[in-house]
């Protein structure tokens, strides 16, 4: 990273006083975030501060004269960080991953430092066309159609997030339709989607205009692990046809928020084909997982999809945000969001020999995104990011055997890819107890602040605990079991954890083999996971929490 910064600084800085400043920067970054994978063991990963709490420690206005960096970066340690939840920590189990890397950390200061707004392929070409060649690389990694690539009539864009690219998609299927079916049949266009269905595509019909009455969230079924039925689908667009309606958006998933679940795609493609439905397929956290051949199988069917969208920034080492959505046809992009005004004219737009990603996206002005995801694909390789997801999927496998070995908790469904959901058992099937009682237990291990996990209700109204093993440290196979409330919460008078400290250098040689670990590793279950005991982690309410819940696996590379 010193390197890095260094170089930006001597391509950018024309005075002494800035190069002393950036320079310092570099060494305090450099060294903060070497302590930070030192010791982010010992940091509270969820912040336990209330809310306003930086008002009563930041000043009412901005000073009139510099402060010095050392004050800067002093208040950045004691003020900033203690409210900052530590996504990055290997402690952190809630919501899909935001994962980072060196690579996509490096790739973003000369991102930011060469401080290009790309909007148009003139404001920087390199910049265009790099977006275009990583897109096309990750789309043959995916193994997608061929009509998804730059070559044809498709190609790739990158969004900010997986909420943007349903944006882009729904406007652009409105626009298509309604040149189809003439403006004024606004109130007639229906939605479909599945009720586990990220929430985004709700926001993308209020801004798209279309009508509450005319967003069919249908039922997921639980029996076959809460996909959507085509049999249902194909139902409730027979309705809306009969009664004049006009079915033109169906939303799929691969990998739903609640329980990971993967929708059929070829047929509910066939039925959104067959209707003339844009068909999107949101695959925003498993989509990584389907760069290994193994698991392409859950898109199998998406050559039947107008749209396709997958986060970088959740599972590939990118940092956020990187959002990635291909289109089979770039023009229904383009006639959507397409503005000209004379100031952002240029002869290689207007010969259209050139992208403009201006016009394929709801905002103007765009960052240099293309530049952190190819160097993560550079430094690290296809192979490298395959394994790295492979391992997160066998330590989910890990924590799913040892829930399903506990006679006191069950998982709830089948897990597919690194999400594992689970709860505790109703007593005297009292599912309101047993709902009560696992809230109660949400509650108690993310007040500790040594853990954060959230939950999700699903279509019966039973509560569930959500485990997403996916922290960008877990990875390799040294692995680090933490049982971290047992022996800080004194409720028992012994330690029970084993902490294997890598030093920086073991971890710069194992980084230079490649993130496929130490030689010998593999999945190894310490053996006191079969023999720890269970403590009260709330005494007054009799809760009692497995030791494996509070085990973290962890890899210093």
């Amino acid at each position: 990273m010193r390197v890095c910064v260094s170089l930006i600084c001597s391509m950018l800085c024309t005075t002494r006083i800035v190069r002393v400043r950036l320079e310092k920067l570099s060494y305090f970054l450099n060294k903060f975030e070497a302590l930070w994978f030192m010791h982010n063991l010992d940091i509270l990963l969820f912040s336990l501060i209330q809310p306003g709490y930086l008002h009563n420690l930041l000043p009412d206005s901005a000073p009139d004269h510099p402060d010095t960096l050392e004050q800067v970066l002093e208040d950045v340690k004691t003020k900033i960080l203690p409210g900052v939840t530590h996504w990055q920590s290997p402690s952190f189990f809630a919501f899909y991953p935001s994962n980072s890397s060196v690579a996509g950390f490096l790739g973003d200061i000369l991102s930011t430092g060469l401080g290009i707004v790309g909007f148009s392929w003139i404001t920087s070409p390199a910049a265009t066309e790099l977006e275009i060649i990583v897109l096309d690389w990750l789309a043959k990694l995916l193994n997608l159609p061929e009509q998804f690539l730059s070559e044809g009539n498709g190609g790739g864009v990158i969004q900010g997030s997986a909420s943007e690219s349903v944006h882009v998609a729904m406007t652009a299927a409105r626009d298509k339709v309604l040149r189809r079916v003439g403006k004024n049949a606004l109130g007639k266009l229906v939605v479909y989607s599945s009720d586990q269905t990220h929430s985004s595509l709700q926001k993308a019909c209020q801004i798209a205009g279309i009508h509450p009455e005319n967003c069919r969230v249908l039922k997921a079924d639980s029996s076959t692990n809460y996909t959507l039925r085509p049999e249902l689908l194909q139902e409730a667009v027979s309705r809306d046809l009969e009664a004049g309606l006009i079915p033109f958006f169906l939303g799929a998933n691969v990998g739903t928020t609640s329980s990971g679940a993967v929708d059929p795609l070829a047929s509910l493609g066939k039925i959104a084909n067959r209707n003339e439905m844009w068909f999107h397929v949101d695959a925003a956290y498993a989509g990584s997982a389907c760069i290994c051949p193994e698991y392409r199988q859950y898109i199998d069917g998406v050559e039947t999809a107008d749209s396709f969208n997958m986060n970088a920034h959740k599972w590939l080492l990118t940092n956020f945000d990187c959002s990635l959505l291909w289109v089979k046809d770039q023009s229904t992009l383009t006639e959507a969001f397409s503005t000209n005004p004379e100031y952002l004219q240029n002869k290689a737009s207007q010969a259209n020999l050139v992208v403009d990603y201006k016009d394929w996206q709801i905002a103007l002005s765009r960052r240099f995104r293309s530049l952190k995801l190819w160097m993560v694909l550079r430094l690290y390789g296809a192979e490298t990011l395959k394994n790295y997801i492979r391992n997160h999927i066998k330590l989910a496998t890990v924590f799913e055997q040892l829930v399903s070995q506990d006679p006191n908790f069950e998982v709830i469904t089948p897990r597919i890819f690194s999400l594992v959901c689970f709860r505790m058992v109703p007593v005297d099937n009292d599912e309101k107890k047993c709902n009560d009682r696992n809230r109660e237990l949400l509650e108690a291990v993310n007040s500790s602040g040594k853990l954060f996990i959230i939950h999700t209700v699903s279509t019966n109204n039973s509560l569930s605990l959500s485990f997403f093993c996916s922290s960008f440290i877990l990875v390799g196979n040294v692995l680090i079991y933490i049982y971290r409330f047992a022996s800080e919460t004194g409720s028992l008078g012994e330690n029970l954890f084993t902490f294997f400290h890598r030093s920086a250098i073991d971890r710069g040689e194992a980084h230079k083999r490649g993130m496929e670990g130490y030689p010998g590793g593999g999945i190894k279950l310490a053996s006191q996971v079969n023999t720890m005991k269970k403590y009260d982690i709330m005494n007054k309410n009799k809760i009692s929490l497995p030791i494996w819940f509070g085990f973290v696996v962890v890899n210093y590379v």
